[in-house]
């Protein structure tokens, strides 16, 4: 049998539901502040002690994690404005794949 089609079938419980949408959230959020915080030049090297593209690798890694502690701390909202879409189009039964 196809482990999808019995994903589908046996229903995740409400409390969990939430905590996979909300968590989803969450890393949407993060995902978002990171890229804001690579725009505002966050983490960018210097010229003389520049660490070259392990660098810049590096960099991008901190401002994951910058940004993950930013949404842990109540994040910009943007988080449980992604939940509350993401919990009425799961309530409603719709799955617009």
């Amino acid at each position: 049998m196809d482990p999808v089609y019995l994903s589908r079938a046996v229903p995740e419980p409400a409390s969990r539901r939430d905590a996979t949408l909300r968590d989803a959230a969450k890393e949407l959020e993060a995902g978002f502040l990171a890229e804001m915080l690579a725009a505002a030049g966050l983490g960018k090297t210097s010229g003389a002690f520049g660490g070259g593209i392990g660098g810049d690798q590096f960099a991008s890694f901190l401002r994951q994690e910058q940004a993950r502690v930013m949404v842990a701390s109540g994040g910009i909202g943007l988080a449980e404005t992604i939940y509350n879409a993401l919990k009425d189009r799961d309530d409603d039964g719709t799955d617009r794949r």
